[in-house]
């Protein structure tokens, strides 16, 4: 009798309790489909198969991927010239300029990562669907419906960086086949048809057995994402619709904010109940290579080795710019929270010196200035801190990352009905999501109605560098305020560069060294290897 294998190698999966370890290991090598019958943590280590991608996808170590093209190529952070390099033939500076092209990692990475998640969940349905791997009748619908929902996350992140792409929803595809090239609008409907059909087939729970996969609640937030960015990707916003999604997570009550917003971020963040969907990450299992989170180490001077006690020596890159720190109430705790700053010292308190170019034997002290994207020393530009960094943090972080979190839910729902015309609810929920950051003067959390439909955003946009300084208008950017609160909540959290496209910014203010350079730039170039190898694509225009 002809036996037939499954190939599945090296999952890395989240099952189980997560009290104390939060990731495991988990190889099948081969198995052979007519012995296996899997129980409900072998299911678990299946469908978490393509959830690996995620991680690639949005921040594997340096990996110019989502998180990193949505900071840098916005206005709130940049990667300039250091003096121990980050040039690296000058790809951060294209981003920060808009100068990018299709040859560029970032959009390979993200392109390459979504579609190998895409392949992950279309392998796993055929097995399903072909008896290969054999799912008890009754678990069969919702394990589906959970791989539907994953693949449609995937194409999520393709709308929002390329647009028109191929819609591929088979595994067993003939020799030689290339797909074809649908358009955005296309590609939005796809999306919206796969998670409103399958998120009602999900599991309801919000615990250990849903954590880092989609829930309900997870399916219902990132169909809110779709529905406040339609009218970027189809041209027809749908704000009723993300109100819905929104109040169906609102009304389960499983998700709340945290008292501090720093819970959120902590290094073991695995039981806030403000996250709703979150990228697992463990540094006994994702410590370095494609797979880990080194956000510390992107950001920190190497001389930040001492203060908390680095197995390894940080590389000092990413930074605030400075006109965004500029734009925080002195006030708000989240500017003193998220932002490393000042001075800086050893773990026993010992104050530190630079030890590279024009601050070497200087103190380390950082300060919100920065001469350029050209240019910079050890001192420029806030560094990034919103993640917990701990004693002994080795190259990879063990903080999971909140893709999606209940202040987010809050802030969408706000941005939906104040655009329908409801500022008074768009005002309660902003105050509600800023009054954990204002606990010493509560008067200044509160939002009114008039404040969010006529103030303006206190973004100084214009060149701010060592070349050039320029001020620009800002009374035509419609709801600038909430922007503004979008960027105070939200900084750091790889989402900024969507935020500007949807409130007009992106493609026509400036910010530090960069200045506008074409509105086709809301979309990042197919990249050239997949052009190469696909003659059915067609290239995004100006490119």
């Amino acid at each position: 009798m002809k036996k037939t294998y499954l190939i599945i190698s090296g999952i890395m999966v989240l099952f189980g309790s997560f009290s104390c370890t939060k990731l495991a290991t988990k190889n099948y090598g081969q198995i052979i489909s007519s012995e296996f019958t899997p129980g409900p943590a072998d299911v678990a280590a299946l469908v978490g198969a393509p959830y690996t991608n995620w991680r690639t996808l949005e921040l594997g170590r340096s990996s110019n991927a989502i998180w990193r093209t949505n900071e840098i190529s916005a206005d709130e952070e940049v990667i300039p010239q250091r003096p121990n390099g980050w040039v690296d033939g000058g790809v951060y500076r294209r981003m920060h300029t808009h100068k990018w092209t299709a040859d560029e990692d970032n959009s390979y990475q993200i392109w390459t990562n979504a579609y190998a998640g895409i392949t992950g969940c279309n392998r796993l349905l055929y097995q399903i669907d072909a008896g290969l791997i054999p799912v008890v009748a009754s678990g069969k619908a919702p394990l589906e419906a959970e791989l539907k929902v994953l693949r449609a996350s995937f194409y999520y992140a393709l709308i929002d960086f390329f647009g028109n792409v191929p819609i591929v929803t088979k595994f067993d595809l003939p020799a030689g086949f290339v797909p074809t090239q649908s358009s955005r609008k296309e590609v939005y409907d796809f999306i919206i048809s796969e998670l409103t059909t399958n998120v009602p087939l999900l599991s309801t729970l919000n615990d250990g057995t849903t954590y880092g996969r989609f829930n309900k609640w997870a399916g219902e937030a990132l169909l809110a994402k779709m529905y406040l960015n339609a009218g970027v990707y189809t041209g027809t916003p749908d704000y009723a619709n993300c109100i819905t999604a929104c109040n169906a997570v609102i009304a389960s009550g499983l998700y709340s904010l945290e008292a501090n917003q720093a819970s959120v971020f902590l290094q073991q963040n695995q039981n806030s109940k403000e996250i709703i969907f979150a990228i697992p990450f463990d540094q006994t299992y994702t410590a370095d290579g494609s797979t880990a989170w080194t956000l510390h180490m992107e950001t920190l001077q190497p001389e930040n080795q001492a203060t908390y006690n680095f197995q390894n020596s940080p590389w000092g890159g990413i930074c605030a710019i400075p006109q965004f720190i500029s734009t925080f109430d002195p006030q708000d705790s989240r500017l003193a929270s998220n932002w490393v700053q000042g001075q800086q010292y050893t773990a026993a308190g010992v104050p530190l010196n630079g030890s590279l170019g024009a601050f070497k034997d200087k103190p380390l002290a950082y300060i919100n200035a920065l001469p350029g994207v050209d240019s910079s020393e050890e001192v420029h530009g806030f560094r990034l801190g919103k993640y917990q960094i701990v004693s002994g943090e080795l190259v990879g972080m063990s903080n999971d990352f909140p893709l999606l979190r209940y202040a987010d839910v809050l802030m969408m729902k706000a941005e939906a009905s104040l655009r329908s015309g409801d500022a008074v609810t768009a005002a309660t929920l902003v105050t509600q999501v800023r009054q954990r950051a204002f606990t010493n003067n509560p008067a200044k959390a509160v939002v009114t109605a008039a404040q969010l439909l006529s103030a303006t955003t206190v973004y100084d946009y214009g060149l701010n560098n060592h070349l050039q300084t320029t001020h620009e208008t800002v009374s035509d950017i419609q709801y600038g305020r909430f922007l503004d609160e979008l960027g105070w909540e939200f900084a750091q959290e790889g989402r900024r560069r969507q935020d500007l496209i949807r409130f007009g910014v992106f493609t026509k203010k400036s910010w530090l060294s960069h200045s506008p350079n074409g509105d086709y730039r809301t979309l990042l170039p197919i990249p050239t290897s997949a052009l190469h190898t696909n003659g059915n694509l067609k290239q995004n225009p100006g490119y």
